[in-house]
């Protein structure tokens, strides 16, 4: 399908949303784009053209390359759509460069351009179209001999040029003729046109940027010229095998000189002509071998040793079509659907090229098999890159080898698959075998041998501590499988066709990576449709589809398991490499598609798998273990559900199973529960499943009371099994309510979280019994006994004259709501932090989940006061600083305002909370950002009934940390300040209600501190100027007061400091409250802190400068100066200037106070 540049389509109708949600790995692409053409042809005109205008301002010349390099990149895939216009964009940027009046700079970036252009089209296409005509050889190699190679802004003019003279030097001219008189003329001395491009060669080969391969390149079109050849190969040879034995790869500059050398080795013997480099091919290999290139520790000079080796050995043997590789027509594709004429034109060739081979005797050398050994080794190494070229080299030597020595290779790569190798070894095999299956040098004789290697290759995982290894081996053999398809006639793959079909299908559906899934997919259709029903399969498991590992789990692999031939294969894979698997996610995603599956084969399942299964449940190894049991679990209740549909009046699931495999799974408990306590939870999910499948375990001790409960599998198993069962209720409840006096934490809180689970029909009747001792368990885990709590309510219902013991009523419907409004108010703090979030959070849900009970059954429950309480609360709770738990308030909060069916009843200020909050802010207002919620929240300062609570949840935030939150929150705030100023009776409300937190919270440090800092920030931002007018102000004579109560023989550094900025700030009041002040800051300049005191003189300082009505004489504000300015921080020194201080400002000295100690007798 061809679309326009600006055209997408969705493959396959799957949104991103849903994706992610269905647990898609992050690289899935569910969106295509094909371009057909150039279509910004006209925006990279103007660009280039826009150079010589923009090139001497940097912040034009960045964005402009900028946007060339996305445009470029967007053809990175589809280069060949440039194609057309590579020709005119050269051509402009070479008539800049050309230009004798373009600045360096200019020059510069349009040669950065130029690379931008090779990169994404390719360099071997684009050096192409430079000009080659014997007049641009001087030019370009003086223009390349100015360049600074150490000049780390310009490398791409170097490599554009080193490309452009590469291509110059294939014109066929005697370069001797650029030399002009050089021969008659000693006395100039100057170099030939030959010494000066291999000069230059030689030293960009030294480099450690790009250009380092463009001189690669440009060797290997020199050096193979035939004038040159004659005079000066030997001697570059020389060079090159010198550099590598005298050169270290210890230091970064030995590492790119041994690259650049081995690049133009391998560059030499591959565009060389055999004739010409045989002689030398010996002495090259002599040399690598002693420097051991292949045990260095760089990856990059391992890959060029093998490049070179492999080269090597083309060498030394002689180009030639093996006449006994396998044939299959041609390999090309065009030339498979041109027209038979065509065809057999081509087969003639080929037959011609045979009988050539044959006439031909076969001579191999002895230093064959040291290369072929080399490139073998190269196989197992640790880098891919190294075991990519190592393949690559193995399939082009032995096209060259006989059928015996060919043979030989195979049989050598066939050990890289034996248990004893790692990974390495196994991915260099899959990629040898898939290169010389493509070039038909793997017989077919040999695939009895392969294939099961190939297969086991597509399931190959090695578990590494907390990882595996073997996606990248999965993913080679699924190439593997994509050779054979295009190497082999259907007719010799058909003896293996289910084997690979099969292989496949599970790599497509169950492999955990992604890529090994993709990979798996595209080749299910490869053998010309010999798969059994490869295309309904790919059509449900195509490439984008496989991108979702749940929907291959889940549903891809129902659909292929209707089909019989892979029914089994697929099941059996679960059983015994996934259930066992290393990740959880994998293990528990198997146990789903066994449930899934197990509708297709319901008699294999309970005859075969399940007893393969029970003696892994129980065996030492945990992930089997657990998977094992999940398996267990889903499989039984999958039976049950098949039994169902057969029989919707009595349905048995004993009808598929076995006794032994009853037994087997009812007393799977008694090894696991002693084993791990990891596998109770997973226990608790068998108990949960076989509950559900309603098996006859009613007189047997299957579960029994543990001395921990752990999660909402747990849960889950209670309610489920105790739904399933009704008898021994009595005595279960009592266990449970007993445990809850137990001295081991865990199990109180699970106990609590179990109470809450019963099904009603064990609650009812004992509701006086339960709730009771819910409330106080909740002194160890408020969380666990608010959340069971609510779950009892809402599991017993509301009855507004029923029996408290019964249901929900008017006797016991107070007692659960202050429980759950003290829960409100924990602030429990430890190690972790504030641990009371989850209490309050925990607290919140509940109460929304009872007043919502209550009001659709009984809302006349509901007193004023519990509800006033309750939405005060929350409104705190949206105040404050910790978003997670302030956006579960203001849900919370807002769910019960906009509750209309029924509405909940007492609500105060209703009205004015629905203009700040209409119907619409539910689903707009995202609590979680400060920039949001703060601006709405503030607003309820001016509804009396929430001010305090408003107040106190914003003083946290307010004199928070978070510098987000403390900015938002401070802003709203300021702002509504700013609305009263002018109104001094709401003002002083204001300031009452500031004044009653502070009280009500004195010595609370969670509290007080961070009040003092917004109260700091009030006084800086003149918020209480109103009060400034009466002297000795009420407010400010009783905030004085309780700074003073809070920092009395405080040693909190924090809170010392903001009381400090309180008193700075509160100067600012005249009379009395002013000279008390004053005392209290003098006395912190003698505080035992050095802190303390440098700070006090500092800000006391900075007051003065802002309020210089303080101290109305000129000289006596000068001296105070000087001395609050005194560096001299010494206890005995500071003493003194402070008592001279209290001199010139007319406060009476501190006195010193010696405490007395009583000694007993």
């Amino acid at each position: 399908q061809t679309l326009t540049p600006n055209t997408t389509t969705k493959i396959p109708d799957i949104t991103v949303m849903e994706a992610v949600c269905d647990g898609e790995e992050p690289e899935v692409v569910t969106q295509a784009c094909l371009l057909s053409e150039f279509s910004e042809k006209g925006e990279a005109r103007a660009l280039i053209n826009s150079l010589p205008d923009i090139h001497h301002d940097p912040v034009s010349r960045e964005a402009t390359i900028e946007k060339f390099v996305v445009i470029m990149d967007r053809y990175q895939e589809q280069p060949h759509l440039l194609d057309p216009h590579l020709e005119w964009m050269l051509n402009i940027l070479l008539e800049m460069i050309r230009n004798e009046k373009s600045p360096p700079l200019m020059v510069h970036l349009c040669f950065k351009f130029l690379y931008i252009i090779s990169k994404v089209r390719g360099y071997k296409i684009f050096m192409q179209l430079f000009p080659h005509e014997v007049s641009d050889v001087l030019p370009v190699l003086d223009l390349l001999c100015r360049q600074d190679p150490k000049d780390t802004e310009t490398w791409e003019t170097r490599y554009i040029l080193l490309l452009w003279l590469s291509m110059t030097c294939l014109i066929p001219f005697d370069l001797s003729r650029l030399d002009g008189h050089l021969s008659t003329d000693p006395g100039l001395n100057r170099e030939s046109i030959m010494d000066r491009i291999l000069a230059v060669a030689k030293s960009f080969l030294r480099v450690s940027d790009k250009s380092r391969d463009a001189a690669s390149v440009l060797v290997s079109k020199f050096v193979t010229r035939p004038d040159v050849k004659l005079k000066r190969l030997g001697d570059f040879l020389d060079w090159c095998l010198t550099t590598i034995s005298q050169t270290s790869e210890i230091t970064m500059e030995g590492t790119v000189t041994l690259d650049g050398a081995l690049q133009s080795l391998a560059q030499l013997f591959k565009h060389g002509k055999r004739d010409d480099f045989l002689q030398y091919a010996p002495t090259v290999l002599q040399c690598l071998n002693q420097k051991r290139i292949a045990e260095s520790n760089q990856a990059t000079l391992r890959k060029l040793g093998v490049k070179v080796v492999q080269r090597l050995g083309l060498t030394f043997l002689k180009p030639r079509l093996a006449k006994w590789r396998y044939q299959r027509g041609s390999r090309s594709l065009a030339v498979n659907l041109a027209q038979s004429s065509v065809t057999g034109s081509v087969e003639a060739t080929k037959t011609d090229l045979e009988s050539v081979s044959q006439e031909e005797d076969y001579d191999i050398p002895e230093d064959v098999e040291n290369i072929i050994e080399q490139l073998l080794v190269g196989l197992k190494d640790k880098e891919t890159i190294v075991r990519w070229s190592s393949a690559k080299g193995i399939g082009r030597v032995t096209g060259r080898l006989p059928k015996q020595l060919a043979d030989e290779v195979v049989e050598s790569v066939l050990e890289c698959f034996s248990f004893q190798e790692t990974d390495n070894a196994w991915h260099g095999g899959c990629l040898a075998f898939a290169e010389l299956g493509r070039r038909g040098l793997l017989l077919p004789s040999r695939l009895s041998d392969v294939v099961p290697l190939i297969i086991r290759a597509l399931t190959y995982d090695e578990k590494r501590g907390a990882c595996s290894l073997g996606s990248n081996v999965r993913d080679a053999a699924c190439y593997v499988c994509w050779a054979f398809a295009r190497a082999y006639e259907p007719s010799e793959l058909k003896p293996y066709v289910n084997q690979i079909a099969s292989a496949l299908v599970i790599a497509t559906v169950f492999d955990r990576n992604i890529t090994c899934r993709k990979a798996a997919s595209v080749n299910i259709l490869s053998p010309q449709g010999t798969f059994p029903h490869g295309i309904d399969i790919v059509t449900a498991a195509d490439y984008f589809t496989v991108g979702n590992v749940n929907n291959c789990y889940l549903t891809i692999s129902v659909y292929i398991a209707g089909f019989e031939e892979y029914t089994k294969s697929l099941i059996d894979h679960l059983v015994h490499m996934k259930v066992n698997h290393w990740d959880g996610v994998i293990r528990e995603l198997a146990t789903k598609a066994l449930h899934n599956l197990t509708a297709q084969a319901p008699e294999y399942m309970a005859n075969t798998v399940l007893p393969q299964l029970l003696p892994m449940a129980t065996g030492m190894d945990l992930h089997r273990r657990h998977g094992a049991i999940l398996a267990c679990a889903e499989i039984t209740h999958a039976l049950y559900e098949i039994a169902t549909q057969k029989n919707r009046l009595h349905p048995w699931v004993t009808d598929f199973l076995s006794s032994d495999t009853i037994e087997g799974l009812k007393n799977i408990h008694q090894k696991v529960c002693r084993i791990s306590l990891v596998c109770v939870c997973v226990f608790c999910g068998l108990i949960e499943k076989l509950s559900l499948s309603k098996m006859p375990f009613k007189d047997d001790p299957v579960i029994t009371l543990m001395g921990v409960f752990l999660g909402v599998h747990v849960l889950l198993a209670i309610y489920c099994l105790f739904t399933s069962i009704c008898c021994h209720t009595d005595q279960l409840v009592s266990q449970y309510l007993s445990a809850l006096m137990s001295p081991e934490v865990m199990t109180r809180c699970g106990c609590a979280l179990a109470l809450g689970s019963l099904p009603p029909f064990m609650i009812r009747g004992k509701l006086q019994k339960v709730r009771p001792h819910n409330v106080s368990s909740a002194q160890v885990s408020r969380r666990d006994a608010a959340t069971a709590m609510s779950q009892v309510c809402v599991a017993v219902g509301v009855c507004a004259q029923g029996s408290p013991d019964r249901v929900l009523c008017e006797g016991n419907i107070r007692p659960v709501y202050e429980a759950l409004l003290g829960c409100m108010n924990d602030y429990s703090m430890d190690s972790r932090g504030d641990v009371g979030a989850w209490v309050r959070a925990a607290a919140m849900s509940s109460l929304m989940d009872v007043t919502l009970l209550v009001v659709a059954s009984a809302p006349e429950l509901l007193s004023s006061d519990l509800v006033q309480r309750m939405m005060c609360c929350l409104v705190q709770q949206a105040a404050e600083k910790i978003d997670r738990y302030r956006a579960h308030a203001g849900t919370v909060f807002l769910r019960l305002l906009h509750s209309t069916d029924p509405a909940v009843p007492h609500i105060p200020h209703r009205e004015e909370l629905l203009s700040i909050f209409p119907p619409e802010t539910g689903n707009s207002l995202n609590w979680n950002a400060a920039s949001q919620a703060f601006p709405h929240i503030t607003q309820l300062l001016r509804l009396h009934q929430y001010q305090y609570h408003t107040l106190l949840g914003l003083t946290v935030s307010v004199g928070g940390l978070t510098e987000s939150t403390v900015r938002y929150s401070s802003q709203s705030l300021f702002e509504y300040l700013k609305g009263i100023q002018q109104d001094a009776t709401v003002l002083q409300q204001f300031g009452d209600t500031l004044l009653c937190i502070f009280r009500d919270n004195l010595r609370n440090d969670r509290v007080s501190v961070p009040l003092l800092k917004m109260v700091d920030q009030i006084l800086a931002n003149g918020c209480f100027e109103l009060f400034t007018s009466e002297e000795s102000h009420p407010f400010c004579v009783e905030l004085l007061a309780l700074c003073k109560e809070e920092i009395k023989k405080s040693k909190d550094v924090q809170k010392l400091l903001s009381c400090v900025a309180v008193f700075c700030g509160m100067v600012q009041f005249k009379g009395d409250v002013r000279q008390k002040v004053l005392v209290q800051l003098l006395m912190l300049l003698c505080h035992p802190f050095p802190v303390i005191r440098k700070t006090t003189a500092s800000q006391v300082y900075e007051m003065f400068l802002t309020y210089d009505d303080v101290i109305d004489d000129e000289q006596v504000l000068a001296d105070v100066m000087a001395s609050l300015s005194d560096t001299n921080c010494d206890i005995a020194t500071v003493r003194t200037h402070r008592n001279q201080l209290c001199d010139w400002l007319g406060l009476p000295r501190p006195i010193l106070v010696t405490k007395v100690t009583h000694l007993g007798n």
